[in-house]
This record gives structure tokens, C-alpha cells and sequence, in this order.
């Protein structure tokens, strides 16, 4: 994407200024085909492009990996000039004084921190009945595709941001799902890399054992040199020792010795991809795009096999809201006194502040979540440690490692087409395979690229690897992906 810039002599300055113009028409609250998708731009950008552009005509500069991008952040992640919310009016006037330390790693690569964008509130962990896209800050974000379509969450201004081409790059952060659902809807590409891979400091929390920033693009390839950047010097669990999975370690900014498709990955030998033939969405368009991406994986070279991962019961799933929400207490109760007085100092609080507030934070629905969280007591209890070793003995030790012995990339469907946003009645249940359950738990990467269009709508492919292979789920998914364009179609029937 650098070099993109270069052939073509734009300067940041001239980028930046473009993006902003394009935001002005296409995402104003006044404009008909607004999004809600940008949560806020930083007043800052402009001065950082303008510096980009001062780096790169110093004689003897060394090249930086992102060196003038712009980049989208989303709004539960600090970073200096933007306001960190969460969505939640409990974080307003309470701006981050540092950047996260995933910030840091973006200016230091050279990019252009552009804006935060919208979200499910608090990251989708608030209530049941949520509607995907919506928070008390931002309000509600649609869907590029068809206005009155979800544009799913909770990372849902970073994926229709990037559909509607109001950023070349964005980072979302995924507990379950959570880049996967908007990459999927969106029709762009995400990565959710393993726990541990990309430093959650300065990230409002969830899940200690789950969550992960990742980064998300149009493509593959793009989300690969983003990732490269946001994964500088880290090794994620149990992977091996060299990973070209992180190659930007050194100071210069340099690729491994060998690549794959430009995406820096070292492949030996034959890569075995399993096709999940349990993890099917049930919605025979999204399917059938699914057996067609098969078949152009088949054509790429690799070698496909089929597999059959278990499905999750629900008292998998339940066992997973129970750690979820266990982390969360403790979570939130550490995290929110490090915003600063003004405000709520824990969980406790900030369900007292939205009962105060709840013309703002509770007309669609409320925070039950949080209720539920609060009567679980955190991670100190058995209850919690109970259903994490449950859950960890299913993802992992039943599912995950059965499944991918001999095999080195798992793919499914992910998510039908996009449903209709509906503040009424709440979030409806999407036509989902349970391709994120077992990756989320057992904190393994998963990656999503656009695998075709349903009634016009997106739906993406989903890629599940171990820890440690983030980059050969982004090669074998950019050798299938098919990105497109947004048709912004008007709210109708149907």
C-alpha cells in the first residue's frame, strides 16, 4: 500500500484531506447515505500527514512499514486526540492521556492515525437484545451495502468504514466474533490473530482469555501488512522460535527471506487445508458460495480434505458467558479507575450511572450483562474456574487439536448475508456457522476474507489456524478472496 502512494506521488497530505472530503459526503449526520460509521477524527491527523511527508523527503530516512496511511482505530482503544469510549457515556470526557501500546506501534510504523470508529457498545457485552452497531455515543451504523442492513459487531464502524472506502486501514478487537461478524457483513477482510499476539494495554477490556485487537482491510494482503505492524516482537503462545508470522522485528522494517503472495509467510512443504463440513451457516446461498470458494481453493494448489469439528452445545456456550462475564467484572473494575476521576470507577458504577442515564444508554435496551456479570463475583470464584477448564477441554483438546491434526488451515462460512437492523426488537439471530466459538475460546487466530455476494449481500470465509500461523490464514485466504464494491442500496422491503 506504501508503494501504491509513492507510484502514484500522492503525499499523506493529499490522502488525508481526500478521506475527510469523502467522510463529508458520504458519512455526514445530514447526508442520506449516512453511515455513523467514523465515531470521531482526530484534529491531530492533518499535522501527523503533514510529518509522514517531512519523514519521507529527509534524505537517509529509513523506510517505514506504514509510512503516511491512514488508519481507523476502534473507539474502545486509547489513543491520544480520540475519545476512547467504548461507545458508553461513561468514558465521555475522560480522553486517554497515552496511546495504547498497539498505537504507539502504528505511529512508529509511520501511520496516520485518521479517527476512531463507531461500535457495539462496550464491545457487545452489555446486553441480549443488543442491536449490532448501535451505542449511546455514536448512535447506529449501517451497512454499505444496503443502509437498512446490520453492519453486525461490536467492530462495526471499522468494517463499514472500509467498505465505504473512508480509510485504506482499521483495527477492530474481537472476543468472539467480533471482527470476524462486520469483516463477513461488510464484505471485507479481517484478522482476529491469537491471544497474546498484539498487546491489549490501554484496550477496554472483556475477556482477558479472549480478547485480541486485529487488523481489517479490503484485502488480504493489506490486512497482512497491517498485522505485520500491530505484532511487532511478539510470539503468541506456543509458537515456534523463528515465527515468520511476526517478521517486522527489527528496526529497519525488513520481510523474512521467504514470502508467499508478498504476505511474508514461510511455507514448507504441502499446506493441508480442512473444509469444516459440520460449520455450515444453514442459509443455502452463503453455502453454496462457500463449496464454490472450496473448489478455488482446490484450483490454488492447496491440498483440501474434509473434516468434521463438533458443533458447540449450549453448555459450551454457556460456560463461555460465564467466563466472559467473570473477566469482564474484573476486567472493568481494574481498567476504568485508569481513565481517571469524573466518572465511574467500576462496573457497579457504571450500571448506576446508566440507570441515571437511561434515556440515553437504556431506550433500546438495557445492560442485563452487567447485572449478571456483577452477581458472578469476577474470577475469583469456582464457578468461573470451573467452566474456563470446560470450555478450554472442548476448544481446545475435543475440537481445535482433533480437527487440525495433519491439517494446517480449518475454513468455513461464517455469517449469512446481513440482517436488518432493528433497535425495537433487538438484534436478530444471525444465519451463523459456529466457526468462532472454538478459536475464541481457546484464543486461536481466525481470519475472514469476502468469498462472494448473496442477494447482493456479502458473506465471508472463515480460516482457523494455530497459534503463531496468522499469516498463512491471510495466504491461503487471499488466494480465494473476492472482494467488491458496496451498492448502497436505500432502505426497502425484502
Amino acid at each position: 500500500m506504501r508503494g501504491a502512494l509513492d507510484a502514484r506521488r500522492l503525499s499523506s497530505v493529499e490522502v488525508v484531506e481526500a478521506l475527510l472530503r469523502r467522510a463529508a459526503d458520504l458519512d455526514a449526520p445530514t447526508s442520506p447515505t449516512a453511515l455513523r460509521s467514523v465515531l470521531a477524527y482526530s484534529e491531530r491527523a492533518l499535522d501527523e500527514a503533514r510529518a509522514s511527508d517531512s519523514h519521507r523527503r529527509t534524505a537517509g530516512s529509513a523506510p517505514r512499514p506504514l509510512e503516511g496511511i491512514p488508519v481507523l482505530v476502534k473507539d474502545n482503544i486509547e489513543a491520544v486526540g480520540l475519545p476512547a469510549t467504548a461507545g458508553a457515556t461513561s468514558l465521555v470526557g475522560r480522553p486517554p492521556v497515552a496511546d495504547a501500546p498497539l498505537v504507539r506501534r502504528l505511529r512508529q510504523a509511520g501511520a496516520v492515525i485518521l479517527g476512531a470508529t463507531n461500535l457495539t457498545e462496550w464491545a457487545n457485552i452489555r446486553s441480549t437484545r443488543s442491536t449490532g452497531g448501535w451505542s449511546a455515543v455514536g448512535g447506529l451504523t449501517a451497512n454499505p451495502w444496503a443502509l437498512d442492513r446490520n453492519p453486525g459487531g461490536s467492530s462495526s464502524g471499522s468494517g463499514a468504514a472500509l467498505a465505504a472506502g473512508l480509510a485504506p486501514l482499521a483495527v477492530g478487537t474481537e472476543t468472539d466474533g467480533s471482527i470476524t461478524c462486520p469483516a463477513s457483513l461488510n464484505g471485507v477482510a479481517g484478522l482476529k490473530p491469537a491471544v497474546g499476539a498484539v498487546p491489549t494495554g490501554g484496550v477496554v477490556p472483556i475477556s482477558a482469555s479472549q480478547d485480541s485487537p486485529g487488523p481489517m482491510a479490503r484485502t488480504a494482503a493489506d490486512v497482512a501488512l497491517l498485522y505485520r505492524v500491530l505484532a511487532a516482537g511478539h510470539r503468541a503462545p506456543g509458537s515456534p522460535t523463528p515465527d515468520p508470522s511476526y517478521p517486522w522485528d527489527g528496526p529497519d522494517g525488513q520481510d523474512g527471506p521467504d514470502r508467499l503472495d508478498g504476505l511474508g509467510v514461510l511455507v514448507t512443504g504441502d499446506v493441508r487445508v480442512g473444509v469444516a463440513r459440520t460449520w455450515y451457516t444453514g442459509h443455502p446461498a452463503t453455502d453454496e458460495l462457500f463449496e464454490e470458494a472450496v473448489g478455488r481453493l482446490r484450483g490454488s494448489g492447496w491440498q483440501v480434505v474434509d473434516v468434521a469439528p463438533p458443533v458447540p452445545d449450549a453448555s459450551v456456550e454457556d460456560d463461555e458467558m460465564t467466563v466472559l462475564l467473570c473477566e469482564l467484572l474484573t476486567g472493568l473494575d481494574a481498567y476504568l479507575p485508569t481513565r481517571g476521576p469524573g466518572g465511574p470507577q467500576s462496573l457497579a458504577e457504571v450500571v448506576a450511572h446508566e440507570r441515571g442515564h437511561s434515556g440515553e444508554e437504556l431506550a433500546w435496551f438495557g445492560h442485563d450483562l452487567f447485572e449478571r456479570a456483577l452477581d458472578l463475583g469476577g474470577v475469583g470464584r469456582d464457578r468461573y474456574r470451573q467452566a474456563r477448564a470446560r470450555n478450554l477441554e472442548w476448544a481446545r483438546d475435543r475440537c481445535l487439536e482433533p480437527a487440525l491434526s495433519g491439517i494446517d488451515v480449518l475454513v468455513a462460512p461464517t455469517y449469512g448475508p446481513a440482517w436488518k437492523s432493528d433497535l425495537v426488537l433487538g438484534g436478530h439471530p444471525a444465519l451463523a456457522a459456529p466457526t468462532t466459538t472454538a478459536p475464541a475460546i481457546a484464543g486461536w487466530p481466525i481470519a475472514t476474507v469476502p468469498m462472494g455476494l448473496a442477494a447482493g449481500l456479502p458473506v465471508g470465509l472463515g480460516l482457523i489456524a494455530r497459534p503463531g500461523r496468522e499469516l498463512l490464514l491471510l495466504a491461503v485466504g487471499a488466494s480465494v478472496e473476492r472482494p467488491d464494491r458496496p451498492t448502497w442500496r436505500p432502505p426497502g422491503r425484502g
